[in-house]
């Protein structure tokens, strides 16, 4: 990049939503993605779980994941050289306090998911043997739930971006914003950007973008999620094992590499960082883990912490500002981030070329008005907090 460069979109943040969005506005727009980093997907996207689940997230992100499923199935040609999902299922187990919740959780899941069933907690057992009899009271299986290649999918959105003619520019923090003759004017170590539409798809610190851009902030909250692989238990093959995730939201794990990533589904607010895992969390997973299981952590092989950015309601905020249209926010994916951004890349790059809701994501029942930002505007939503 020189020392001033003009396109037509600035996206700010390589992750998967900025990733995505270059991809798709990039069939019809000329674009620059700008990354602090020095590579993109540095922070929550290279951190994630890797699950693809219909039944995860409230009613709005569960929608959307219906929405984007034929993209991940069936990729474009030349997208990605293996599948971007793998078979993986994932039951729901719990304890005898948590059966109300089980059945509450069972009967909305189906109304979205028909393939969902009960399960007893013999048949959970016969699936995951390490599950202790004494535990589990009930459980229920998400047949077709399905692992994601993280990287694989963001690695396809950057390279087919750039087969468009994107720039991708990495260690270009932003330093500045400002907006003068219809032109946003960003500066960064690489060079300074002019366009007349700039995607706010920073994450965590999608606040601290708008505010340099003088645009009213939406009260995004980041979260630490923690996580951690033990080894497989001695002499099991974990392989076939489906991901395990409690329904009061405790704990849950996985296959991953020939080891078990486990995680205490933590939620702890947090200022916008480099997220690191806190001894007391993996701690916490180890003990939840051992309760539910006949597994005794003696070693953790590697941890880690990412953050999941939520806005009051929980949906993710999609769309041009109520006040200043030239800004488009693509942030408040809450932790589903990957597995929505099919769908929310093709809505931001409709949103900013004029259009609506793509069909087949207003066919799930998706609203505008379930994504744009104005409905954090007035009623003081932009100031709770979200769980």
């Amino acid at each position: 990049m020189s020392a001033t460069d003009e396109t037509e979109v600035i996206i700010i943040g390589g992750g998967i939503a900025g990733a995505g969005a270059a991809f798709e506005i990039s069939r019809s727009a000329k674009v620059v993605l700008l990354e602090r980093e020095s590579h993109c997907g540095y922070h929550t996207t290279g951190r994630s779980a890797a699950s693809f689940t219909e039944n995860y997230g409230n009613g709005v992100i569960r929608r959307i994941v219906l929405a984007s499923r034929a993209f991940l199935t069936e990729p474009p040609t030349g997208f990605s050289d293996y599948p971007l999902l793998a078979k993986r299922g994932m039951i729901t187990v719990a304890r005898s306090d948590q059966l109300d919740l089980l059945h509450q959780e069972l009967e909305a899941a189906r109304a979205l998911v028909p393939s969902i069933v009960a399960m007893t907690p013999a048949e959970a057992i016969a699936r995951v043997p390490v599950l202790r009899a004494d535990y589990l009271a009930g459980a229920y299986i998400e047949p077709h739930s399905m692992d994601i290649d993280v990287n694989g999918l963001h690695q396809g959105y950057l390279r087919g971006a750039r087969s468009r003619g994107a720039k991708i520019v990495t260690d270009a923090g932003v330093e500045a914003i400002d907006r003068q003759g219809g032109q946003w004017r960003v500066e960064t170590p690489a060079g300074t950007l002019l366009a007349p539409r700039l995607v706010n798809a920073a994450g965590a610190w999608g606040d601290e973008i708008a505010v340099m851009a003088g645009v009213r902030p939406i009260g995004l909250l980041p979260k630490r999620r923690t996580a951690f692989n033990i080894p497989a238990p001695t002499g099991v093959d974990i392989t076939e094992w489906p991901l395990v995730n409690d329904v009061g939201a405790e704990f849950y794990f996985k296959p991953d590499a020939g080891q078990l990533l486990v995680s205490p589904a933590d939620a702890t607010p947090s200022v916008p960082m480099d997220a690191y895992p806190e001894d007391i969390d993996v701690a916490i997973g180890a003990e939840r883990l051992g309760q539910a299981t006949t597994i005794e952590v003696q070693r953790v092989s590697r941890s880690w912490a990412g953050l999941r950015t939520f806005v009051a309601d929980g949906s993710p905020v999609v769309g041009p500002d109520d006040e200043v249209p030239e800004f488009i926010w693509l942030v408040g994916q809450g932790g589903y981030g990957i597995k929505t951004s099919p769908a929310l890349s093709r809505v931001c790059a409709s949103l900013i070329g004029g259009g609506g809701l793509p069909d087949d994501v207003a066919r799930q029942g998706v609203a505008l008005s379930d994504l744009t930002p104005q409905r954090l505007r007035g009623a003081g939503l932009h100031k709770a907090s979200a769980s």
